[in-house]
């Protein structure tokens, strides 16, 4: 079969996984297939995605090959297939526009963003590069707050013609007008901000959907988030979490049967601690009410590598987006969106959206 042809924006931890990843399972059997939700996608594996275009703004990773970018700093995920061959696909320099904090420059180079010296590339640029390249989708992987650098990349998926999967906490599909432009043009669109394969929000979903349906009135909860990447040190700068907040509290109160008051629930980042890396540590309390109004209370410390936790999904919402090509449908697709998405335009329980996701896989649901 084709392979399936990716471009990627922000070769950040979570791209690194992914590229790891397409790596990983070439010699796999779906036997041995460890951490994925579908071996096989109308007859693509892992191994079928091809990087065919890349772009970044850090002067450590423009200009090299993707195999090698993947490892440079300031990526500090864990190295689980650290044999990649060349790809004869070198990073070309991005457009910084909103996609670095200022507060960045008060810590040591191995943590932060660096700016390469060469100039930004203009839509134009990039939109040549896509088509030139073959590529069919592009994934946005903008650090958190980047929503002028989301928005442009979004619109050199549309001029570029091709699919384009949302995986940061801008809201790209979920924007009725955004969906619109992509339904025009006939092109797939996934989004918005990408769950975990078994992180901090699918787990509060599945806990909170518990209290539901056992009966026990859920009165408070929070969520809270440290780690060590440069997705938590931009996140320092508060002004830049008011979209992931929405998306991580919202997918928690989309399974409630009432919402709670805004007070009563707290779900998103903490704090920095540089020397957990990618590792994600989560906290969260949920208090509640059993049979006579007697209280109970959960307590749970959830420990994750956070980018190898996306790179399942993702490979996933790119095999959806290939078949949705394929058959030529356009827009939103909602089943994916729903399935392995916080913010989806339309959110579904979970286990609503995975049976919907392989009905579309299966090709018994268009969307």
């Amino acid at each position: 079969m084709d392979k399936i042809k990716i471009a990627i924006a922000g070769i950040g931890n979570c791209a690194s996984s992914l590229i790891q990843g397409m790596e990983y399972y070439k010699d796999k059997t779906e036997n041995d297939s460890i951490g994925l939700m579908h071996w096989d996608i109308g007859g693509y594996k892992p191994s079928d995605i091809e990087v065919v275009a890349a772009f970044d703004i850090d002067k450590r990773k423009v200009g090299k090959d993707i195999s090698e970018a993947i490892f440079a700093e300031p990526n500090c995920t864990t190295v689980f297939c650290s044999d990649i061959p060349k790809k004869g696909v070198k990073v070309t320099m991005g457009n910084v526009l909103d996609g670095v904090s200022e507060h960045m420059k008060d810590y040591d180079d191995k943590y932060k963003f660096i700016i390469s010296d060469e100039n930004n590339s203009t839509k134009e640029d990039i939109v040549k590069i896509l088509k030139e390249s073959g590529a069919e989708m592009l994934l946005n992987y903008m650090p958190v707050g980047s929503e002028k650098a989301s928005r442009f990349y979004a619109e050199c998926a549309l001029e570029a013609n091709i699919g384009f999967i949302n995986n940061m906490p801008v809201f790209i599909a979920s924007n009725p007008e955004w969906a619109e432009k992509f339904a025009e043009k006939g092109l797939p669109i996934i989004g918005d901000d990408i769950k975990a394969q078994l992180g901090a929000t699918i787990t509060h979903r599945t806990l909170a959907d518990l209290f539901r349906k056992r009966g026990v009135k859920l009165e408070r909860t929070y969520q809270l988030n440290t780690g060590g990447n440069t997705d938590f040190l931009n996140m320092l700068n508060r002004s830049r979490l008011s979209s992931k907040k929405t998306s991580k509290t919202e997918a928690v109160q989309s399974v409630l049967d009432e919402r709670l008051p805004d007070e009563n629930i707290h779900v998103g980042p903490s704090d920095y601690v540089p020397w957990q890396k990618d590792n994600k540590v989560c906290f969260l309390r949920m208090e509640g009410k059993l049979f006579g109004d007697v209280p109970m209370n959960l307590e749970l410390r959830l420990s994750v590598e956070d980018s190898p936790n996306s790179a399942g999904v993702v490979i996933d919402a790119i095999r959806c987006c290939k078949l949705a090509l394929q058959r030529k449908t356009g827009g939103i697709l909602y089943s994916p969106s729903a399935y392995f998405m916080k913010h989806p335009p339309q959110q579904y329980a979970d286990d609503d959206a995975f049976r919907m996701t392989n009905e579309f896989i299966e090709g018994t649901r268009e969307r």
